[in-house]
């Protein structure tokens, strides 16, 4: 989430750091876990395609998939996208480039959205070994202790899935959506927001206090994004496999933290609630009120497929979708 790097970045001094380098990890899979990744798609909606076309009537939705990492490899991309796109009447992104300008305005002012600011802190809510694991993560990073103890756990785990060679290079956030920002600027498109990032902050707090930490100290092992996962990741994206980044992670995910499956389903399932079916049912809502001209959906890769994603709730809507170039 992009808000996530505007916070970082406005925090910590930013120190010369090698750019990331790993490995496509998808190649050395076992022979099971590709059968147990090709079975999960079986039945995933729209698992592939990173640019589709939603037409109803005189509307035309033109629905890209991003991530929120840079690539140089995108450059391409968006000179084959910028002819169409420049037509559009309007960019709707998950939230705009000014709207998170004012909210590390606003962080700057105020850090209690993201930031136990009274009572214990993490240090006091997990165990000595659990909080060793934690702090290690936290130094690979850059970031004191001191501070990831006062950062509530949610927004803990999201720092922590960042891999060190991100959070210390300036460019890491300038992805596919910040690049679609610089087009609908230079095209002087409008541009808004699907949702609120204080809307999106209230949907991670709306569970206490003890189940945030709990599911922290679970999960922190399976979503730590190594150099390699975010290789993966960025290859599967521009080969338009958006479904298979979510498989993969899910698969990757159970086998690294060390949990039942029937603990770690539980994990995820409220990890996807959150971020991908209510955010997309809500962001519905606004999709579904823009009439009689052409748009431009840009919202992260993995909010497209699926049985919640935004192109089946579309196409369950009456729209004629149809993949496009990318």
């Amino acid at each position: 989430m992009r808000f996530l790097f505007v916070f970082l970045f406005s925090l910590l001094p930013l120190a010369v750091h090698a750019a990331c380098e790993g490995r496509d990890l998808r190649p050395d899979i076992s022979a099971e876990m590709q059968e147990e990744l090709q079975l999960a798609l079986k039945d995933f909606s729209f698992p592939e395609g990173n640019h589709w076309t939603a037409t109803k009537d005189d509307t035309i939705l033109h629905l890209i998939g991003t991530v929120h990492t840079n690539d140089p490899r995108m450059d391409a991309v968006v000179e084959r996208l910028a002819p169409t796109l420049s037509q559009a009447d309007a960019f709707y992104f998950e939230v705009t480039q000014s709207e998170m300008d004012a909210f590390e305005k606003q962080l700057a002012q105020d850090l209690s959205p993201v930031l136990i600011t009274s009572g214990p802190t993490l240090i006091d809510m997990v165990s000595e070994e659990d909080w060793a694991a934690l702090s290690k993560g936290l130094a690979d990073r850059g970031i004191p202790g001191w501070m990831g103890a006062k950062m509530r756990p949610w927004f803990l785990s999201m720092t922590l899935g960042i891999p060190p060679c991100m959070i210390q290079d300036p460019e890491a956030n300038h992805g596919m959506d910040a690049r679609l920002t610089d087009l609908a600027a230079e095209h002087d498109i409008p541009q808004l927001s699907l949702e609120r990032i204080e809307d999106l902050m209230a949907m991670f707090d709306e569970f206490p206090m003890e189940q945030q930490v709990q599911s922290l100290v679970r999960m922190a092992d399976a979503f730590e994004s190594s150099e390699d996962q975010l290789a993966t990741m960025l290859n599967a994206y521009l080969e338009e496999k958006h479904g298979e980044i979510i498989q993969f992670a899910r698969l990757q995910g159970l086998e690294a933290s060390g949990l039942s499956e029937e603990i770690f389903d539980e994990e995820w399932g409220g990890f996807e609630q959150q971020l991908l079916v209510e955010r997309n049912n809500n962001w519905m809502q606004h999709i579904l009120g823009i009439q009689d001209q052409m748009a431009v959906i840009a919202v992260g890769a993995g909010h497209l497929g699926g049985e919640h994603g935004l192109l089946n709730q579309l196409e369950q809507a009456g729209y004629t979708l149809e993949r496009a170039a990318f």
